[in-house]
């Protein structure tokens, strides 16, 4: 292939097979990704082949899988990547079980980190999930296929509006309606969905189909990593159910903050604590009648005071390590935002039958990705359906999904009602014969 010897094949999918390679005897070996006859005739896929290679290259992170050349011989394309000596965390998960909830999170919290790069390069993933993230012989977590990816300056408009391309399980609600809205946040609640997975062992919105997933996501509809398994820490399933919320607003802004609620530490190195001084901060906050009070103590001291109650409005406090630093509220301290922070307590999951669904959801193979796309839903003049006061034209759909979804089969009719019925008819038909007689 070009310059490159292929040795073995070492996997493959819809957009075609990656090989194991070298470029001469002296050089380490590389990954070739080689597009398949039948999607380089595909002018959008062919496309995002490219893409890949130039999102690649942008990116310089220890746990970005690195893009190294890409070429084409006799009209067949080919991708060189790094060589990651592993597995991916779907086939690790699957090897191992579930993990253990410090080495899940420092898998994920790798990944945040690249993935925060390239957000800073205003690149959005877009198809977060176990199987595109490498874990190399040494543990290190590297995300790699960035066929989906998305440049918010050049949007390459290579999917149609009302399409959400990705993988549905790990997919953000919103990303559901149009893949081109899909921004930072859409790649933390899969970054969510991906932890929660290594954690329980279990796929987030498994078993049903497309349409059920995007429907139980927008209604925060599922068992909490906790429900499944106990042992997880407080903060690791309120971590991850603010990272999956409904609400995009409700997520963390940035990988970073992310993995801030998953450690409760913060990353600002200009907010260290001193080094005499390391588990003290200094609080002010107003108190019943409106006067300053400044107060000094231990994390887990004011955390206690905050579950008590003891200062008040919370969204009134400040703190700072230091009694002349900066103070912040403590929506923007991890050590305190998840008492602060309140995510919405996801509903115990329902099944709804087969046959009562309304409407479909399309789902085509496009490459090796599952994509996903919503049917438009046309709401009933106003009036028919009225909705609480604030509901948005979503909301408005789902509810009527709801309403239309219910069966509509009737209850059998009592044995005497058609006896009754019967008679009546037979009586008419008497009266009627000697009325014409």
């Amino acid at each position: 292939m070009g310059p490159y010897t292929l040795l073995e094949r070492i996997g493959s999918g819809g957009m075609g097979s990656v090989y194991r390679a070298t470029h001469n005897a002296a050089s380490p070996a590389v990954a070739i990704k080689v597009m398949s006859e039948s999607t380089r005739v595909n002018p959008v896929l062919l496309r995002r082949f490219e893409q890949e290679f130039r999102a690649a290259s942008r990116l310089d992170h220890p746990n970005m899988v690195k893009a190294l050349d890409y070429g084409e011989v006799e009209g067949v394309p080919y991708l060189v990547m790094e060589l990651v000596e592993g597995k991916n965390l779907a086939e690790y998960v699957e090897e191992k079980g579930r993990l253990p909830e410090l080495e899940a999170i420092r898998l994920v919290s790798q990944v945040a980190q690249g993935l925060h790069r390239a957000h800073k390069l205003g690149l959005v993933h877009r198809d977060v999930k176990p199987e595109n993230i490498l874990i190399s012989t040494e543990g290190q977590a590297k995300l790699t296929d960035l066929g989906l990816v998305k440049e918010a300056e050049t949007d390459l408009n290579l999917t149609r509006t009302g399409r959400g391309l990705g993988t549905p399980h790990f997919m953000a609600p919103e990303q559901f309606k149009n893949a081109k809205l899909a921004d930072s946040r859409c790649d933390i609640y899969s970054l969510g969905a991906t932890l929660y997975a290594a954690v329980t062992g279990q796929i987030p919105f498994g078993g049903i189909s497309p349409l059920e997933a995007w429907m139980k996501k927008v209604q925060d509809e599922y068992p909490t990593p906790r429900a499944l398994v106990p042992e997880i820490s407080e903060r690791t399933d309120w971590a991850i159910r603010r990272a999956m919320a409904s609400d995009p607003e409700l997520r963390p802004a940035t990988c970073r903050e992310f993995v801030e609620d998953l450690t409760g530490r913060t990353t600002r190195k200009s907010f260290s604590a001193p080094e005499n001084d390391k588990d003290s901060w200094y609080l002010r906050y107003l108190d019943d009648h409106g006067t300053e009070v400044a107060v000094k103590g231990s994390r887990a001291a004011v955390r206690r005071s905050l579950r008590d109650g003891l200062l008040g409005d919370a969204s009134n406090v400040q703190a700072s390590r230091s009694r002349q630093g900066t103070f912040l509220h403590l929506r923007d301290l991890p050590e305190f935002r998840d008492l602060i922070v309140v995510v919405p307590t996801p509903q115990t999951p329902t099944t709804r039958p087969k046959e009562e669904t309304i409407f479909s959801a399309k789902s085509v193979v496009d490459g090796n990705r599952s994509t996903a796309s919503l049917n438009t839903i046309q709401l009933p003049p106003e009036g028919l359906h009225p909705q609480p006061s604030g509901a948005t034209k979503e909301d408005t759909k789902f509810n009527l999904l709801r309403q239309l979804s219910r069966s509509t089969g009737h209850k059998a009719l009592p044995y005497w009602v058609s006896f009754l019925v019967a008679a009546l008819l037979l009586v008419g038909v008497a009266i009627l014969y000697l009325l014409l007689r």
